[in-house]
Parts: structure tokens; C-alpha cells; sequence
């Protein structure tokens, strides 16, 4: 899928498919994370493999108020094990499926928020 929204940011994104995510100066395999300041391509393959301890060198080397997780084709949640132990980590997560997870970063980033995102 295609975005038409594009921003000064060049961690914008352009367009996702199965199994890469365009930006406007890199294309990036999928799974990746993605922030204003940071891009790169991650292990994680699955919901089940999210912790704190897997996502802090991630979000160590910047203030993040949200954490978006692009679950795939389909919405999918963390268990609630998982969202109360990241919730230590001090911020918002919201998982959606990928094209929604996209098109939320880009306009956040577009308003200069502090946002993170992780595409499965």
C-alpha cells in the first residue's frame, strides 16, 4: 500500500507490502522499527517474542511517549502479562495491523511527536 502523506521527516514512510517498508531515502525488510531518529531492521517475528528486555536497546536512545506495533495483515494484542510488564517501561503502546500502524506513525511523526513504531 501506497501513503500520500509525506512530511519534512525522512522517516516518513511511502509504502508497506508483505515483506518491505519504504521511506523516503531507504527501503527496509520487514520486521523493522522505525522512530524519528532511528531505522533498523530487527529479529523479532512475532507478538509473542515482545518484553522489555527485547524492546529496550529499541527505545534506550530516545524518549518515546508511544510505541506502535504493526501486527501483520490482521490486529492482534499483546496478552495482558505483556502489557502490564512493558507498562514499566513508562509508555503508550497500541498494536494495530500494519497499514493502520503507518498511516498513524507518519501523521504523529508529521506533528513532531516522540513516536515509535515496530512492524512485524
Amino acid at each position: 500500500m501506497e501513503f500520500t502523506q509525506q512530511s519534512a521527516n525522512q522517516n516518513t514512510i511511502i509504502s508497506i507490502d508483505e515483506s518491505t517498508i519504504k521511506l523516503s531515502h531507504i527501503q527496509l525488510n520487514i520486521p523493522c522499527f522505525i522512530s524519528s531518529k532511528k531505522i533498523e531492521e530487527v529479529s523479532i517475528t512475532s507478538l509473542e517474542e515482545i518484553s522489555k528486555d527485547v524492546l529496550f536497546p529499541l527505545l534506550s536512545q530516545e524518549s518515546l511517549d508511544l510505541l506502535i506495533i504493526g501486527t501483520g495483515k490482521k490486529s492482534k494484542f499483546l496478552s495482558p502479562k505483556q502489557q502490564v510488564s512493558l507498562s514499566e517501561l513508562g509508555l503508550g503502546l497500541e498494536c494495530m495491523n500494519n497499514v493502520s500502524a503507518c498511516s498513524s506513525f507518519n501523521l504523529l511523526i508529521s506533528d513532531l511527536r516522540p513516536v515509535g513504531l515496530l512492524i512485524l
